[in-house]
């Protein structure tokens, strides 16, 4: 069975090298998707009876991982330096730095690596992370599969 909860959280970023607009600081009202692949849980009197997993606590996850870090901060390239020093200067910045460059792609793929241990662990089923599809805006997403 396949399951998939929605979230939503706002960042800033920007595309260092972009040809266009998106090389400035602008931020995004993103959604994210996290789709999980596992069985139907049968256990008579289970609080999750007949759910792969309660809904609540895939969000529950999602929050505690990734989007509590990643909601209201500035996802920034550790190779960006001018822009990794400037939000230094500015006392309680919320900045992730990121090992890649923050496109949809990158932020999906991030985005799985990040989430796919929390969900393994989470119960000792055959439970597994299969997409993270990221939307940086309604129209423009990225899916991260396994």
């Amino acid at each position: 069975m396949r399951i998939t909860r929605r979230l939503e959280f706002d960042a800033g970023h920007r595309i260092p090298n972009h040809a266009s607009q998106c090389r400035h600081l602008h931020g995004h009202r993103y959604a994210i998707e996290i789709t999980l692949v596992g069985e139907i849980v049968r256990t008579e009197g289970a609080a999750d009876e007949g759910m792969v997993m309660d809904f609540s606590e895939v969000k529950n996850i999602a929050r505690r991982v990734l989007v509590s870090q990643w909601d209201h901060a500035f996802l920034v390239h550790q190779g960006d330096r001018a822009v990794v020093e400037f939000l230094a200067t500015l006392p309680g910045h919320k900045t992730v730095v990121l090992p890649v460059v923050p496109t949809a792609e990158n932020l999906a793929a991030e985005a799985f690596r990040l989430l796919d241990p929390a969900y393994r662990d989470a119960y000792d089923t055959q439970l597994r992370l299969e997409r993270v599809r990221l939307y940086e805006t309604p129209n423009n997403w990225a899916d991260a599969t396994r």
